[in-house]
C-alpha cells in the first residue's frame, strides 16, 4: 500500500522514534522531503482505513472476545448454562466478521 521508502519513514518515526532530521540524514535526502512522505503515506492509510474500516473491525473483534471472556469467567464460576451459550454466539459473530 505505501512505498517502500515511505514505509522505512513510518517505521523510522513511528516505531523508532527518529527524528525527521536523523531520518533525512540517513536517507540523504531533505528534511522537509521526509515530512511530506510521511504525510502523504499518512493520508493513504486514513484513505484505507475509511475504504476498509480494519481498525473498526479490530475493535468491534476485541470487544466481542472480552465479552466472551468475561462470561466464560462467570460460567466457570456459576455454571450457567445460559451463559455458555452466549458466549458461542458471540464466538460465531466473531467468526462472521473474519469472513468479511
Amino acid at each position: 500500500m505505501l512505498t517502500e521508502k515511505q514505509q522505512h519513514f513510518f517505521e523510522l518515526y513511528y516505531e523508532d522514534d527518529l527524528s525527521l532530521g536523523e531520518i533525512a540524514e540517513k536517507f540523504d535526502v531533505s528534511r522537509q522531503a521526509v515530512h511530506d512522505s510521511l504525510k502523504r503515506a499518512e493520508q493513504m492509510l486514513v484513505k484505507y482505513e475509511e475504504k476498509l474500516g480494519l481498525v473498526k473491525k479490530f475493535i468491534e473483534q476485541r470487544d466481542k472476545i472480552v465479552d466472551a471472556k468475561i462470561l466464560l469467567d462467570k460460567f466457570l464460576k456459576d455454571r450457567d448454562d445460559a451463559k455458555i451459550e452466549q458466549v458461542g454466539r458471540i464466538l460465531s459473530n466473531i467468526m462472521e466478521i473474519v469472513k468479511k
